[in-house]
């Protein structure tokens, strides 16, 4: 872990943190946090990396973090930044190694009640039907490289197409579960041979597949246009675009290095390298990161396809009967160009959101229909022990964070700290004793991912409420989970 490193800042509000701009930065920071996370938040150099983004180039009016803000590469995971089309950059770094890492929520018809007893046996099929860990695949999906191309093109509507869910999936997935102007041609033959085995699968590290219980409802009437009943399962599935999207980054930060160089860009730090929007090198690093996006997009969906087949195992009932179906899918680590109000004016914006959430408000056209009227589902997810949120986006978010809210609870101890913490104790017993059952590829992930390892999501959770930049709607708490 970095050492921290003291920055100024001015508290403006319960809830809110300025940095002023000074040196080279172009425009403050702006972090969302009470008192007591910002003790956490003060303990890495995640404020040092909030003041580095505000110094590139054709950033508009904040680089802004959320409660969950921790250190990242270049950009701090929890970082929010929006630049002008003409003048600014778009950066990889700003984006991350995992592209369109996401959570998708699914909603079912089966109560507590019901699956009291089958907890274990549904597990242990979700376990045996979603590929997880390192080199983990299905033996009968594997792509050929036409078919990689597909996948790149065309997202989640690809999958449905292949069979992998249906067309009303696609209408609660955000872009629809496919981005316009993806480019299969700029990923690398490396990146699709790593690809080529994966779709489907969760991973390893902080990924998962949780089947939750519907515990606590906050918003009554936003429940229930979500679909959300008290003491019914819902099924969340945290994953990205695998080794694909990780080499996507890898491949192009070399690039983008050499661009930064070429068009004369301060960095403060090198791993903030990028290139200008509009630029050549710009152009192709959009093209294959919407490219691995889609892939994410996919891996999502045909997960889902294969969480259904588990629970039709389990509870030997038919899909109708299970009601299992798409609440949102939401991208955590992209950019993406969006209209958004700056000064009372709306301006077209190269949005980065790394470690972040889109939060748009009731009413926004990209707001699913079934949700116009309360606003755009924001998924965060807690620790495997404890619990995750379901809130809705609001309007000041789309005013002060152009759309955006946190993503999860940051972790609050790095991986060999939890590790070390986690030394011979025995986790899977453990989360039985709290009434939940959890699998794993290796008892090394389960170390990593011990509760207290993260922050209490509740508290990151409370900070975006009160700020007002989204809104509680519902508290899922762990029954069942898969790790990669």
């Amino acid at each position: 872990m970095a050492k921290p490193v003291a920055i100024e800042t001015e508290r403006l509000d319960e809830c809110r943190v300025r940095i002023p701009a000074r040196g080279a930065m172009n425009v403050p920071g702006l972090v969302f946090a009470d008192e007591r996370l910002m003790q956490g938040i003060r303990e890495d150099q995640a404020l040092q990396q909030v003041a580095n983004v505000a110094c590139l180039p054709g950033i508009v009016r904040a680089s802004v973090a959320m409660p969950d803000i921790h250190w990242g590469y270049g950009f701090p995971i929890g970082g929010v930044a929006a630049f002008d089309l003409d003048e600014g950059v778009i950066s990889p770094g700003g984006v991350g190694y995992d592209i369109n890492c996401g959570v998708r929520l699914l909603r079912s018809g089966v109560t507590t009640t019901e699956a009291e007893g089958r907890l274990r046996d549904l597990v242990e099929a979700l376990f045996r039907n979603i590929p997880t860990g390192v080199g983990s695949h299905r033996k009968d999906l594997k792509l050929d490289a036409r078919g990689v191309d597909r996948v790149l093109a065309g997202g989640a509507p690809w999958a449905v197409k292949n069979g992998f869910g249906d067309d009303a999936d696609l209408a609660h997935i955000e872009e629809g579960g496919c981005l316009e102007g993806a480019q299969p041609g700029q990923v690398s033959d490396r990146a699709r041979e790593r690809g080529r085995p994966q779709l489907g699968t969760l991973g390893s590290g902080n990924h998962f597949v949780e089947v939750q219980r519907v515990e606590t409802i906050y918003d009554e009437p936003a429940a229930r246009a979500l679909g959300l009943e008290q003491d019914a399962l819902a099924i969340s599935i945290h994953t990205g675009s695998r080794g694909l999207g990780y080499q996507v980054c890898d491949d192009f930060l070399q690039v983008m290095l050499r661009a930064s160089r070429d068009y004369g860009i301060h960095l403060p730090d090198p791993q903030l390298c990028c290139a200008p929007v509009k630029s050549e090198e710009g152009k192709r690093y959009i093209g294959a990161m919407y490219a691995a996006a889609n892939f994410a997009f996919a891996n999502r969906q045909v997960i889902t396809h294969w969480v259904r087949q588990s629970f039709e195992e389990v509870f030997q009932k038919g899909p109708r009967a299970l009601g299992i179906e798409v609440v949102y899918d939401v991208c955590h680590n992209i950019a993406k160009v969006e209209t958004h109000l700056v000064d009372g004016k709306e301006r077209r914006l190269c949005l980065h959101r790394k470690g972040a959430t889109r939060a748009f408000p009731p009413g926004h056209p990209q707001t699913p229909e079934a949700y116009r009227e309360i606003g755009q589902p924001v998924l965060i997810p807690g620790d495997m022990g404890r619990y995750s949120y379901v809130l809705v986006g609001t309007q000041k978010a789309y005013e002060e964070t152009f759309g955006s809210t946190c993503h999860g609870a940051g972790r609050r101890m790095s991986r060999s700290a939890a590790k070390k913490a986690a030394r011979g104790r025995p986790i899977v017993r453990e989360m039985e004793d709290r009434g939940i059952f959890v699998r794993s590829d290796g008892y090394a992930t389960l170390a990593e991912e011990i509760p207290e390892a993260y922050k209490d999501v509740a508290e990151v959770v409370d900070v975006v409420d009160r700020a007002g930049i989204s809104r509680r709607v519902a508290r899922l708490v762990p029954v069942a989970v898969i790790k990669g």
